[in-house]
C-alpha cells in the first residue's frame, strides 16, 4: 500500500501553534505525519519520500543541528528522499513549514 501524507503543519490536534519557531514547528509537524502513518499500520521505516515547504531560509540554516536532532529522535536512522523548497506563504497563516510524505506498507 501506498500512503500519501500532506498538509502537516506544525499546530496540534485542535489546529493551534505553540510556537512561532521553526524547529517546535518542524517537531510537531513531523510527529503529525508519525500519528498518520501509524493509523494506517506503519512507522518511521515506511516514509521513502519526503518534501518540506518552508518559508524563512534563516530560520531553516541557522538551527540545522536542532532540526537534525529532532529528525534523529523521531525518524531514527530512516533518510528517504527529501526536498527542502522555500515558499513565500502557507495556506496555514502562522506555519513556517510544511510536510509532505510518501510512504510504501506490506500489505497485509
Amino acid at each position: 500500500m501506498v500512503l500519501f501524507i500532506a498538509d502537516q503543519v506544525g499546530w496540534d490536534e485542535r489546529h493551534l501553534f505553540h510556537s512561532e519557531d521553526l524547529v517546535p514547528q518542524f517537531d510537531q509537524a513531523l510527529k503529525n505525519t508519525l500519528a498518520i502513518l501509524k493509523e494506517a499500520g506503519g512507522g518511521p521505516e515506511h516514509i521513502c519520500c519526503t518534501t518540506c515547504f518552508c518559508t524563512d531560509k534563516k530560520q531553516f540554516v541557522e538551527p540545522r543541528k536542532e532540526l537534525g536532532n529532532v529528525w534523529k529522535h523521531l525518524m531514527g536512522k530512516n533518510f528517504p528522499v527529501m526536498s527542502m523548497i522555500f515558499v513565500s506563504d502557507l495556506l496555514a497563516s502562522k506555519s513556517l513549514i510544511e510536510i509532505e510524505s510518501t510512504a510504501v506498507l506490506a500489505e497485509s
